[in-house]
């Protein structure tokens, strides 16, 4: 029988991670992700996990790097600024190729901000966040079921592709209630880990290390992860297309903002304005491949995100001129309405269309 609960996004996270095989959790609290290590704290030791409450973030993200080191799944969670304080470790984690999972409940910024919903943080998370040349596969749930569901999802990414995995979400979706199924039915695949520094009895040991003094060393390094990270471009992205076969106005959007566009669809609809949604679920790896397919059928484009402007550049990026890509936003922590994202739908597709570079190249 399905084990259904009334739960909180962040909540669903911890079923999630529990699912998944996760072995280590090691946090510190900030508004408005302080559930997940509360949860953790309860779910843990009664499965006999490790929990741990570190001292600062840094430390956190630290204890992470050492368990991953050890082969174990482990993870932790945090929100915007305590994310900007675990980046350097992740470099070193992405350099010693580990993998883990992170969590980034994004509330308002920049600094310390509020605890209202944002999005601003896209740019840490998709771009890579720390120094060097390395990236974050990142996913970002839209539901509290999913916050269940792309845990056990996140960890086996981590794992196949020895690569830390961000789960971006927002205010809304840690902190809103609803009905979640937990249904356990994960395929959880072990993956080997001779590389892991897990006692070296009968063995050579191993080192586990980011430090490469040997320049030729550190490019054969950046090679390998710029060769995995194609590697989940080919096979790892992840998208949601609603009403977009006939759509001459597409919307892009994640997480929460997602949910109040395919409210937005659903009354252009209602007025007979051909408009449709493409929910991004990979944020890293993007899915430019489909950005570009629906701009060659004619569609153009409006971003909408809660930040100043920050994924609309990787769709502008995708479109690379074909077609014509606008961006309505809110900061500070301010949810866009859908009738403001409606206003905003019918001046865009009531003004004339500015010709695109492939179409000025082609006169």
């Amino acid at each position: 029988m399905a084990n259904k609960k009334l739960i909180k996004g962040n909540v669903a996270i911890c079923y999630g991670a529990l699912a998944a095989g996760c072995d280590a959790f090691f946090g510190y609290p900030i508004t408005p992700q302080n559930e997940i290590p509360e949860k953790m704290s309860e779910l843990m030791p009664q499965h006999g996990r490790v929990f741990l409450q570190a001292e600062s973030e840094v430390a956190a993200i630290n204890m992470v790097y050492g368990a991953a080191a050890a082969g174990k799944r482990a993870m932790t969670s945090s929100s915007s600024p305590g994310i900007s304080l675990k980046m350097e470790g992740l470099s070193y984690i992405a350099a010693c190729e580990l993998p883990c999972v992170v969590v980034n409940v994004q509330r308002g910024g920049p600094g310390l901000g509020n605890t209202l919903p944002g999005q601003a943080d896209y740019f840490q998370a998709v771009k890579g966040g720390g120094h060097g040349d390395y990236r974050l596969l990142t996913i970002a749930p839209w539901s509290v079921q999913e916050c269940y569901e792309f845990m056990p999802l996140a960890f086996d990414l981590a794992d196949r592709y020895r690569n830390p995995v961000m789960v971006l979400m927002d205010a809304i979706i840690g902190q809103m209630l609803e009905p979640v199924d937990l249904h356990g039915n994960f395929e959880i695949r072990e993956y080997p880990k001779p590389w892991a520094t897990n006692g070296a009895k009968g063995r050579a040991r191993n080192v586990i290390n980011s430090l490469w003094i040997d320049n030729t060393v550190m490019e054969d390094l950046n090679n390998r992860l710029q060769a995995k990270y194609e590697k989940a471009r080919r096979h790892e992205v992840r998208f949601w297309n609603y009403q977009t076969a006939d759509a001459e106005l597409v919307l892009v959007a994640y997480g929460s903002t997602a949910r109040i566009c395919r409210t937005v669809v659903d009354l252009a609809r209602d007025e007979g304005l051909p408009v449709g949604l493409l929910r991004l679920i990979s944020l890293y790896p993007f899915p430019e491949r489909e950005i570009e397919a629906l701009a060659r059928q004619g569609s153009r484009f409006l971003a909408v995100e809660m930040s100043a402007g920050q994924m609309v550049e990787d769709v502008r990026l995708a479109v690379n001129g074909i077609s014509e890509v606008d961006f309505y936003g809110r900061t500070g922590g301010s949810v866009p309405t859908p009738i403001e994202i409606l206003e905003n739908v019918r001046n865009t597709l009531s003004g004339p269309r500015v010709a695109s570079a492939q179409a000025r190249r082609e006169v």
